[in-house]
């Protein structure tokens, strides 16, 4: 196991912390979906969101990380997932248009890391990403058509959310530090561009515009590198009470 850059623990924990709460999110809504196809995938997403965190929190463990902490032993400002994912509420439009940009961003920073004892994990994540992000632009594609003024009111919001949990303009082949240290194969300049390019042609032939999205997110004096995202949001307590099992052992013990 190669020592990483300070840096990089940070941008790992990102995207376990992503992961991990996506899971929980799809957890959720897994008995809620309009379709009993949307229930078995929420489902399975789940259980292979909760795989690939407790994966990278392996990884994360034997570069310090309190496994206690890790897996949610912490306050909820101490965790570092999408914004996007801290709360939803509404229908399944601004559910799906929630997790999507989330689920994508996270999969393109884990797969921009170019460390040899990561490749074959990060590989078979990228098995499994496949098919949720194939999933969710399905889905997306057919909400665009039957609800899209709640589609575009959600992803104006959530869009420039995920662009910060991938990280500032700013940081381009000069300017990023990992990218600088080896441990990214693409600056984050280009992992952004990837982005936005992929929901502009997704959308391009629909009602839903994307004209209004702030697709320069985040400044990056309002950025926060350890939870990449700006302002003091986080996921509620009661999430967190969840994501720890503090029921299942009250449960347990009576």
């Amino acid at each position: 196991m190669s020592e990483w850059p300070d840096p990089a623990i940070d941008y790992v924990q990102a995207i376990t912390d992503t992961k991990l709460i996506l899971g929980h999110r799809y957890a959720q809504w897994s008995l809620s979906g309009p379709t009993l196809e949307d229930d078995i995938g929420g489902a399975s997403a789940a259980q292979e969101e909760i795989g690939h965190v407790r994966q990278l929190m392996r990884e994360l463990e034997a570069q310090g990380r309190d496994v206690d902490w890790l897996s949610g032993s912490r306050e909820p400002k101490e965790f570092a997932n999408a914004a996007c994912l801290d709360q939803i509420d509404g229908t399944w439009s601004s559910y799906m248009a929630s997790i999507a940009p989330a689920d994508r961003a996270a999969w393109y920073l884990l797969d921009a890391i170019d460390q040899d004892d990561l490749e074959g994990l990060i590989t078979k994540m990228g098995e499994d990403e496949y098919f949720h992000l194939e999933y969710h632009d399905a889905r997306l594609e057919t909400l665009a058509d039957d609800d899209p003024e709640t589609v575009q009111r959600t992803l104006e919001e959530t869009l420039p959310q995920a662009l910060a949990l991938i990280g500032p303009a700013a940081y381009d082949e000069d300017e990023d530090p990992l990218y600088d240290a080896g441990f990214t194969d693409r600056p984050i300049a280009e992992i952004r561009e990837s982005f936005a390019d992929h929901y502009r042609d997704l959308f391009a032939d629909t009602d839903v515009s994307l004209t209004d999205v702030d697709w320069e997110a985040p400044a990056l004096d309002d950025w926060d590198e350890t939870r990449r995202r700006i302002g003091t949001g986080a996921v509620a307590e009661t999430d967190v009470k969840q994501i720890r099992g503090e029921e299942n052992q009250l449960f347990a013990m009576n």
